[in-house]
């Protein structure tokens, strides 16, 4: 008769507990899972690799040091046609970033006030904003990119320029602005700007914080507005102005100084702010919709203004609602400026097309397409909850 050593028992005890155990399956389930995923990621890698070695196709990344042998035409970064397809590769990244950057301030401001406009008792700027918001969000983005960058490139030629105030000058080459010229001694009006930023930062804290204890209202946004103008102002001029600006010269086939913003820049720009901006102010609605008509009527009871009651009660309460589904449209708006590649600004999906072209490396080329935007998307999801959690209702 065969006995059953303690030893065994106690193992299939725990192996009985972790298949009973909803918590402990749970993790062995999600293990099974991930590692059958990596697995799978690997046989497709090696798959792959085997592939191209059989067809006489190099793989990995020491391609990026050869030089790229082609121009850039707007680029944020010292940028020449025997740099490096690293050094293009990060040209586009900024590019992107940047679009980005601009299109989620322009889209946000569009947005929140679209939203509230649209809520306005005024007939005729209700129906105004109605009919951008739906004329905007039924039409696809690729069509109002190339919309925007047709209209831009019809503008008059250069010699017959639109001026705006003899110092930007709008043509079908784009945008010509004053560029800046920084001297010795700017880095000093820069640490003051900041220096006012932090002094802002902290008025509002002393302000807010003094409110709730003595119910006396400090004008913190006007303080904090002087601080970030003033300051690095009185530096400026201290320092005898170390900066200064370079107006564009008309010449007889084009213009000489300042910086020239191309029409496709602008038109990405424009196409994904209104396009965004149309979806946020449907989102600003809803947020400003699901707040008690109560909230606004014990306000208007205690005298506060319309304006003011937007601002410090409806909003506050809104952007709990408005925050999480704003992220998303950050995101999309990152991811859309893909689309560039349609009307030539280059951007890193550009570039890397143009690289993938010369040097065949395909996988690798897409790889940091996705590694990019991956992380992009992961860092403004991040930042978003942050926030998001900041401003959420604190039980006590």
């Amino acid at each position: 008769m065969t006995q059953t050593t303690p030893t065994d028992n106690d193992g299939r005890f725990e192996f009985r507990r972790i298949l009973t155990d909803e918590r402990s399956r749970g993790i062995v389930i999600q293990i099974a899972v991930v590692l059958a995923i990596a697995a799978f990621i690997a046989f497709i890698t090696f798959n792959t690799i085997t592939n191209l070695k059989s067809a006489g196709l190099a793989t990995g990344f020491g391609f990026l040091a050869d030089p790229a042998f082609f121009d850039i035409n707007q680029p944020l970064i010292e940028y020449t046609s025997q740099s490096s397809f690293a050094r293009a590769l990060l040209v586009g990244l900024l590019n992107t970033i940047m679009v980005s950057v601009l299109g989620i301030v322009a889209a946000t401001l569009i947005g929140f006030m679209a939203g509230v406009l649209r809520l306005s008792d005024n007939w005729l700027i209700s129906r105004l904003v109605t009919s951008y918001v739906e004329f905007t969000r039924n039409v696809p983005v690729l069509l109002q990119i190339i919309f925007w960058w047709a209209l831009l490139t019809g503008l008059p030629k250069v010699r017959d320029s639109l001026s705006i105030g003899d110092v930007a000058f709008l043509n079908n080459r784009g945008l010509r602005m004053p560029a800046p010229i920084t001297e010795p001694g700017f880095l000093w009006v820069a640490i003051a700007f900041f220096l006012g930023i932090l002094g802002a930062i902290l008025v509002s804290r002393w302000a807010r914080k003094r409110q709730d204890l003595t119910g006396q209202i400090f004008p913190a946004g006007w303080v904090s507005l002087g601080l970030i103008i003033s300051l690095p102002l009185l530096v400026h001029i201290a320092l005898g102005q170390p900066l200064g600006w370079e107006i564009p010269r008309r010449t007889r086939f084009n213009f000489q100084g300042g910086i020239n913003l191309t029409p496709e820049l602008i038109a990405l720009w424009l196409a994904l702010a209104t396009y965004t901006g149309a979806f946020i102010s449907e989102i600003v609605r809803a947020g400003i919709l699901s707040v008690s008509r109560g909230q606004s009527e014990a306000a208007f009871a205690l005298g506060l203004r319309p304006n003011l009651t937007m601002r410090k009660i409806i909003l506050p309460q809104a952007l709990r609602v408005i925050i999480p589904p704003l992220t998303s449209q950050y995101l999309n708006l990152t991811k859309n400026s893909s689309l560039a590649i349609v009307i030539g600004f280059q951007d890193l999906v550009s570039i890397g097309g143009s690289i993938l072209n010369q040097s065949g490396h395909s996988l690798e080329i897409v790889g940091i397409w996705m590694a990019i935007y991956l992380s992009l998307s992961l860092a403004t999801s991040a930042y978003m909850n942050w926030y998001n959690k900041r401003i959420a209702l604190v039980e006590r």
